[in-house]
C-alpha cells in the first residue's frame, strides 16, 4: 500500500490553490512487524517483518492459509500479544511500549472484536452482553442501557434484546457480537473469522451489516479463509510464511445487499 503523502511542513492544495483538509493518521501502522515463537530448540518465524498501513474508513480483508500469518498478525494488532520487534501504531498511540493495565485500557476504548465462536456470555441476554465493555469502561448505568438498546436497533435486534444466547439462532448470536463491538465506538473493528459458524445466507447478512457499519464510518479488519466472503471488503491482504504476499484494491466490491435479494428467503431458523 502507498504511504500517504508527507507534507513536510508545507500545506496541499487541491489544484486550485484551495488548502486541501489535513489526512486523518492511519488506524493502523505497523513497520518490520514480527514476531517469533520457541518450540523446544526451534523457533518458529511466526510473523516475518511486515510493514502496512490501514486508513479510517477502510474495509480490509486478511486472508492466507492455515500457518501463513494472518491470525498472528491479528492477534498482535487486538494488543492480545506483543511482537517480538518492529514497531505499530493503533490510531497514533506507540503499543509495544504500554504496559498490561495500559494495553487492557487501549482494547477497551479503541478495539471492538467479533469472533467466530461469537464469545457471549451464556447467562447474559443480549443486553447484558452488548453493556460488559461499558461496564469494564466505567460507563454510568443508564448511559450503558442506552447505547446497548441502540447497537442492537442497529443490528435489526431491537424486539430481542432480552434473549439468552441459547433462544437465538447462530446469525441472531453474531449480530449481538457486532453490536457489543460497536458499542464503545472503537478506532477499529477485528473479525475473526465471523462467518466461519455460518450457513451461506446468515453469512452474506452477517456482511451486510459489516458493510453498512464501514458505509457510515467504521474501519473494519476481517480474517477469513473464504474468498466470497473477501469480495465484499475494499482491500484484501494476504499472508503466506508470516509475510504480506500481495496488498490490493477490491476493484469490484459486492453488495452485500444485493446478493440477498438473489438468494431464496430462508425461513427455517426465524430471521438470523
Amino acid at each position: 500500500m502507498t504511504d500517504p503523502a508527507r507534507t513536510n511542513g508545507r500545506v496541499h492544495t487541491d489544484g486550485q490553490g484551495h488548502a486541501s483538509p489535513p489526512r486523518q493518521p492511519a488506524v493502523i501502522t505497523v513497520t518490520d512487524l514480527a514476531k517469533d515463537y520457541s518450540r523446544g530448540s526451534n523457533v518458529v518465524h511466526a510473523l516475518r517483518n511486515v510493514s502496512l498501513r490501514v486508513q479510517p474508513g477502510e474495509f480490509v480483508a486478511v486472508m492466507g492459509p492455515s500457518g501463513s500469518g494472518k491470525s498472528t498478525f491479528m492477534n498482535l494488532v487486538g494488543c492480545l500479544d506483543r511482537p517480538t520487534s518492529g514497531s505499530y501504531l493503533l490510531d497514533g498511540v506507540d503499543v509495544p511500549s504500554l504496559s498490561r493495565s495500559q494495553l487492557a485500557d487501549l482494547r477497551n476504548r479503541k478495539l471492538g472484536f467479533i469472533f467466530q465462536g461469537f464469545n457471549l456470555l451464556p447467562r447474559m441476554d443480549a443486553l447484558g452482553n452488548v453493556m460488559l465493555p461499558m461496564v469494564y469502561a466505567g460507563v454510568s448505568g443508564q448511559v450503558r442501557q442506552r447505547r446497548a438498546r441502540v447497537a442492537l436497533d442497529a443490528v435489526g435486534l431491537g424486539d430481542r434484546i432480552h434473549h439468552r444466547p441459547n433462544e437465538m439462532s447462530g446469525g441472531q448470536q453474531q449480530r449481538v457480537a457486532i453490536a457489543r463491538a460497536l458499542v464503545n465506538a472503537p478506532s477499529l473493528i477485528l473479525a475473526d473469522e465471523p462467518t466461519g459458524n455460518l450457513d451461506s445466507r446468515t453469512s452474506v447478512e452477517i456482511m451486510a451489516i459489516l458493510q453498512r457499519l464501514n458505509q457510515a464510518g467504521a474501519t473494519i479488519v476481517v480474517v477469513t479463509h473464504e474468498p466470497d466472503i473477501a469480495t465484499y471488503c475494499s482491500r484484501t491482504v494476504v499472508f503466506k510464511d508470516g509475510a504480506v504476499l500481495s496488498d490490493q484494491p477490491n476493484r469490484r466490491i459486492v453488495r452485500a445487499v444485493e446478493t440477498l435479494a438473489r438468494l431464496p428467503p430462508d425461513t427455517a431458523d426465524g430471521p438470523a
